[in-house]
């Protein structure tokens, strides 16, 4: 399993947009296999951070849904109205593993 960590610096200001946005992408990666765990958005402290969590069953499910979501029109309506609203100002990927065999 590989797990992708989303941080992103966004536009307090178009919060509205930014949920409309992940409202979006939970929907589309799990219609692509993944797992969405969701997005966490500012509470307390910093107004301009926010996150979300996925999963997938390898890294070649991963880029598959990658190279599928590039051509698909859902996905790219979503790219759009990041783009068109500015809500994201720029975000950093990591990829996880869970601990195995925890006992």
């Amino acid at each position: 399993m590989i797990t992708v960590h989303l941080k992103y610096e966004i536009d307090p200001d178009k919060l509205e947009d930014f949920e409309e946005y992940g409202r979006r992408w939970v929907r589309l990666v799990d219609r692509f296999g993944g797992t969405h765990h969701g997005y966490f958005l500012p509470s307390e402290g910093d107004s301009d951070i926010a996150y979300a969590l996925f999963s997938f069953p390898s890294l070649a499910a991963y880029e598959r849904y990658r190279t599928d979501s590039a051509s698909d029109p859902e996905c790219q309506e979503a790219f759009e109205l990041a783009r068109a609203t500015r809500c994201i100002k720029r975000y950093e990927r990591r990829f996880l593993r869970p601990l195995e065999d925890v006992s």
